[in-house]
């Protein structure tokens, strides 16, 4: 998905990208009942971001789509030092997406060498 400034374009370079308008319209759903982003209606409607970009995080948009962030289930039946493990890389998996907001991504498109990446949600 892309954004520019406070627009949110869903629709835009998705064939170059391999994408679906099917597979898009179902992420704008869930991303609009939890106000990351807000629709518009009329001919020159679309999608706007629903707060500054800076305000939304990656984490935001993945517990919205996928739910609580779980890397493995059931840790409670391990042993004490893997399920600290498993605890720590969760919880460093959090802050990582917790702290990465969409302009921060937004800012990569800037720098040539990632212009082949796709940052998917």
């Amino acid at each position: 998905m892309f954004w520019t400034r406070s627009h949110f374009i869903t629709f835009h370079r998705r064939k170059k990208k391999g994408l679906s308008e099917h597979y898009l319209e179902q992420l704008i759903g869930p991303l609009r009942n939890a106000g990351i982003v807000k629709s518009i209606r009329g001919a020159h409607g679309g999608y706007i971001l629903g707060d500054e970009p800076a305000k939304i995080t990656a984490g935001d948009i993945i517990r919205t789509l996928e739910g609580p962030i779980v890397l493995v289930e059931s840790i409670e039946d391990e042993e004490a030092a893997q399920r600290e493990l498993w605890l720590r890389i969760r919880n460093a998996v959090k802050e990582v997406l917790d702290s990465t907001t969409l302009e921060d991504l937004a800012s990569h498109g800037d720098d040539p060498l990632l212009d082949g990446y796709m940052f998917y949600i």
